[in-house]
This record gives structure tokens, C-alpha cells and sequence, in this order.
């Protein structure tokens, strides 16, 4: 490469006489001095290496990794335990979602056998749209792991990777969720799958306590090696992407009783969350960004949303302005009537008339979900995944959700 630069700059000297030329290859210099970072990273010693499979019989890789917990974590930790697992997982993946709580059977299984059991989350959060958490309520910091590590009580520590994703690399785990499991003397013994069903049927093989119960009994593994299945980790800083708000046409429109009470009927066809606001109520106008998050992250699947005003028709035109600082490419509504008790009653009279108020509503019609005040944002959004359909690859997603 040095020679190449080194060519490239003397040919550009000596082509003073051809001005075209010189201009040229001073645009091949620049661009190749540009590229010279990413073409060094991409070449670095070890780049490869670490990102190749760990082999049956490798030492466990060494790390020291932040926990849920706010302890940070050393594979020297767990140096006493007859049986070493370590598992990747992440938060929006419905596959890996689906598997934490067999990784709390295992704990619940071998802990005192003296197997210990740690799970490791690698990707990068910056990785990942409003749109690719479609089907979770959080997405994958270490902040969103806390969430989901207390949601679903985990009995393992569950430890953050995701800045470098240097630990996945050092396992080579590419896939959430795969488990890699080490004997006493921390050579790897088993690493692949879980078990062989998402869905946990009676004739699954589970392997990963298959390799347990070997290992505790001083046997080999009949198995050690098997293809894991569910969500590609997304490694490495260069995995960012920008989020960004919508750009599409934001309106509103005027509402009458009757289109209030069409409303709560939903004829929408799909599940439909409605929140009512005023631009004067500060914890409405504190929330709705959060509302915006969560329509970004939902409405790719069978989900509809539509905000209500509750200011004076007079107000239309700030209510729009706010709406638009807000990016709100929703179905927006604002009250036809001063009579503001008249408009919310005909909506629904059981729901409250003060604000913020938060409904969510079934394709059929029935209220599930009925916030008042200022609203619990993984609530709703638990609410809403637990009343989504599954789609496929996403099989067992709604009884997860529905599953307290």
C-alpha cells in the first residue's frame, strides 16, 4: 500500500507537464489518503482471526464486561465452576427473546451442580433503527438491558459488548441466541444452539443440556458442534446508523362527534393506539416524542396511531406547528368544538377528559389498554406487542408479550 501511495505521488510530480494528468492523480492521492484509515483497519493483524469460530478444545476467551447488575464482570468470575456457559443474546430479536427464559431453566437446572451461566449482548445499539425493534420494547444499551434483564427476571448476569463487540468476535459468535459451553478446565466442549425449536416441542433436542449433563458426568460430548438460528449480531462502531425523524407531510384536520365516535370503533382494520393531548399540558408535550419512537418502531406491522388535540379549533394553526417540530406523520386530529367535554365524551364517556390520555384499541373495536396521566412507555409498548399478531420468523412473539 506505502508503495502504491508512494508511486501514485511520484507519478503526480512528474506529470507537471500534463496538467489533466497531474489534476488526476492528485484526485487518486487524496482519495487513497482518505481511505487509508479503513483500508488499515480492515487489514489489521488479528482482524480475522478473531473473527473466525472457536474450535472445540479452545481456551475460553478472557473478558471484562459490564453487568445489568452495575458490576463489571470477569470471565475469572466463574474460574471455580465445574461447567462454564456463555450465551449471546439480544433484546430485539424474538428468537433470542424466546430463549431467556430456558437460559433461567438452566440456572434453575444446574446452578448447584456447579455449572454457572452468563449471557453476553454485542451489538452495537447505534446499529439499529426505530424500525428494527418492531417486535421489543427497548432497543440494545446497556440501559435497555436493565429493562428487559428486571422485565423478565433474569437469573444469569447479562453483560454489555456491544461499544466494540470485541467479545463476540474473540468466540466468533455471530448469531443471538448461541451458547458456548467449557469444561473445568475451560476448554470449549459444545457451542451452537440452545436446542433445536424455538417453540420448545416434545421432541426438541436439547443439546446444550445434553453437553451439560456430559460434561458433569465426565463423558464427551456426542455433539459439540451445531448451527445456531436467530438474529445477526451487528458488530463493530462502523455499524452505526443515523436515525432520523420523519420527513413525510404532517397535517391535522378538525374532528366531529361522529368521526370521534367512528374512531373508537377503530375501523382501521388493524390495532390502533390514541393518545389526547394539548399543546399547553407540559407532560404531554414531554411524552410525545417517545409516542413518535413508538409508532416509527410499530407501524411497519399491523398498527395504526392517531393523536387527538385538545385545543380550541382556534388553535389549529399552533397545534399544527407543533406537530410539525414534532414530526408527526400520524393520523392527527384536533377537536371540532370548544365543548371539549362534549368532544372527548364522544369518543368513549368512560375515558377521562383531562390530559395526556393514552387507548389502545382493538381491530374489533374493544378498549385494551386505557392510560391516564402521564404515560408508562414500556407499559404501552408491552401492550401493544402483546396484542400483535405473529408474522413469519417471528413465530411465538405474541405469547411471549403476553406472558408476565
Amino acid at each position: 500500500m506505502i508503495r502504491l501511495l508512494h508511486r501514485i505521488r511520484t507519478a503526480t510530480a512528474t506529470s507537471a507537464l500534463d496538467d489533466q494528468m497531474a489534476k488526476s492523480g492528485w484526485r487518486v492521492w487524496r482519495a487513497l489518503v482518505a481511505a487509508m484509515p479503513l483500508l488499515l483497519w480492515c487489514s489489521a493483524p488479528g482482524w480475522a482471526e478473531a473473527a473466525a469460530q472457536l474450535s472445540i478444545g479452545s481456551p475460553a476467551p478472557s473478558f471484562r464486561l459490564m453487568g445489568t447488575d452495575g458490576v463489571v464482570h470477569s470471565s475469572d468470575d466463574w474460574k471455580g465452576s465445574k461447567v462454564f456457559a456463555v450465551a449471546f443474546l439480544c433484546n430485539h430479536c424474538t428468537e433470542s427473546q424466546l430463549y431467556e427464559a430456558r437460559l433461567n431453566k438452566v440456572v434453575a437446572d444446574y446452578g448447584s451442580k456447579g455449572v454457572s451461566v452468563v449471557a453476553i449482548q454485542s451489538s452495537n445499539p447505534q446499529a439499529f433503527t426505530d424500525q428494527d425493534l418492531a417486535w421489543s420494547d427497548v432497543g440494545e444499551s446497556l440501559a435497555d438491558m436493565k429493562e428487559r434483564a428486571t422485565f423478565r427476571k433474569f437469573r444469569f448476569p447479562y453483560l454489555y459488548d456491544g461499544d466494540t463487540g470485541a467479545t463476540a468476535l474473540a468466540f466468533g459468535a455471530t448469531v443471538a441466541p448461541s451458547i458456548y459451553i467449557f469444561d473445568k478446565e475451560r476448554k470449549l466442549r459444545y457451542a451452537g444452539r440452545i436446542d433445536d425449536n424455538p417453540a420448545d416441542g416434545p421432541t426438541s433436542k436439547h443439546e446444550a443440556a445434553d453437553a451439560i449433563d456430559a460434561l458433569l458426568a465426565g463423558n464427551p460430548v456426542a455433539a459439540p458442534k451445531t448451527t445456531p438460528k436467530g438474529c445477526s449480531l451487528r458488530l463493530g462502531l462502523e455499524k452505526g446508523v443515523n436515525r432520523k425523524n420523519d420527513d413525510g407531510p404532517v397535517n391535522v384536520s378538525l374532528a366531529t362527534t361522529d368521526m370521534l365516535s367512528s374512531l373508537r370503533h377503530n375501523q382501521t382494520g388493524k390495532l390502533l393506539l390514541v393518545n389526547f393531548y394539548a399543546t399547553w399540558c407540559g407532560p404531554c408535550v414531554t411524552e410525545f416524542p417517545d409516542l413518535m419512537t413508538t409508532n416509527r418502531m410499530y407501524r411497519g406491522r399491523s398498527f395504526s396511531f392517531t393523536t387527538i388535540s385538545s385545543n380550541v379549533p382556534e388553535e389549529k394553526r399552533q397545534v399544527l406547528q407543533f406537530l410539525q417540530k414534532m414530526h408527526a406523520t400520524t393520523n392527527n386530529v384536533l377537536y371540532g368544538s370548544d365543548d371539549t367535554y362534549a368532544m372527548q365524551a364522544a369518543f368513549d364517556p368512560d375515558v377521562g377528559s383531562a390530559v395526556p390520555v393514552t387507548v389502545l384499541i382493538s381491530p374489533e373495536g374493544k378498549l385494551l389498554f386505557d392510560q391516564q396521566g402521564e404515560i408508562d412507555l414500556l407499559e404501552i409498548r408491552r401492550a401493544i406487542l402483546a396484542n400483535l399478531p405473529d408474522e413469519p420468523g417471528h413465530e411465538g412473539s405474541q405469547k411471549y408479550w403476553s406472558t408476565k
